[in-house]
């Protein structure tokens, strides 16, 4: 009987394991695009129109945006709100970037760094409630923003520098005879930024929500296997807490750096060496 009972036993648990196997989905999984909705119109060929989560959240933080600032809009008011104080400390944040890394003479780019930092800084935040979507996750949208800003700025040099733009490439001071040698090495390096940007938000962004998603897997079924081990788990938990403060912290680094280096990539093709 005791030999039956420890079979069972032994079953019963493999049989657990290779439930939960297939149960617990990947850490990866809430990167997926899929579709929400999708209609076929029976236009050239039945035209294929659906909306993704990308797209949903995409709409949703553009939106968030300008529902934030009409918001802290004083309506003419002689004391500002709250709202509108957190709004004018960020932008006075964005504008003493812009004009410490371009200068005051070329404010004129500080709408599209602006409104590229609430951008980047919604999704991320909108990305951290639970069963939510990061648009920087996808690295359509975080390639497809550093390729964007790449063409823009090489654009940019060349219309202020025209054939002198290419000097960028020749640093200073650099004998002839090495000019052959570093001319390669910093085109690639040049060629790199349309894609740096985009991996560095892709893949700090990436590296949270799995940490996040690693640990959720594990502490879930810590808290509902007893009392004594539930409680032990408010240890990990709290660490797990703490993590998630950090991971809302790097949403807004993650948002500054990515304004900085475009305005850095800005001021080199504003001013050559």
């Amino acid at each position: 009987m005791i030999k039956i009972k420890i079979k069972k036993k032994v079953t019963i648990q493999l049989i657990y394991f290779y439930a939960m196997a297939f149960l617990i989905h990947s850490p990866l999984e809430q990167f997926e695009v899929t579709s929400l909705i999708s209609l076929n119109l029976p236009v050239l060929g039945y035209i294929n129109l659906s909306l993704t989560n990308l797209g949903l959240y995409t709409i949703l933080t553009v939106y968030l945006v300008l529902a934030l600032h009409i918001m802290g809009s004083n309506n003419k008011q002689l004391i500002p709100s709250r709202w509108s104080i957190a709004l004018e400390s960020s932008f006075a944040s964005v504008h003493g970037l812009v004009k410490s890394q371009i200068g005051a003479a070329n404010e004129m780019y500080l709408p599209f760094i602006y409104s590229l930092f609430f951008f980047i800084l919604i999704a991320n935040l909108s990305g951290n409630v639970p069963y939510g979507f990061t648009v920087a996750t996808s690295i359509m949208v975080s390639i497809g923003l550093s390729m964007t800003i790449f063409i823009g700025v090489t654009i940019l040099g060349l219309r202020l520098h025209k054939v002198h733009f290419f000097s960028f490439f020749v640093p200073s001071g650099t004998p002839l005879g090495l000019v052959p040698l570093l001319v390669p090495i910093e085109l690639i390096s040049y060629l790199a930024r349309a894609f740096s940007l985009g991996v560095r938000l892709f893949a700090n962004t990436v590296a949270g929500h799995t940490l996040l998603k690693i640990l959720s897997g594990f502490l879930a079924p810590m808290f509902t296997s007893g009392a004594i081990t539930a409680v032990i788990t408010l240890i990990p938990f709290s660490i797990f807490i703490a993590l998630i403060g950090l991971e809302i912290a790097v949403s807004f680094i993650q948002a500054y750096v990515f304004c900085i280096l475009t305005a850095s990539y800005l001021k080199d093709a504003i001013d050559l060496h």
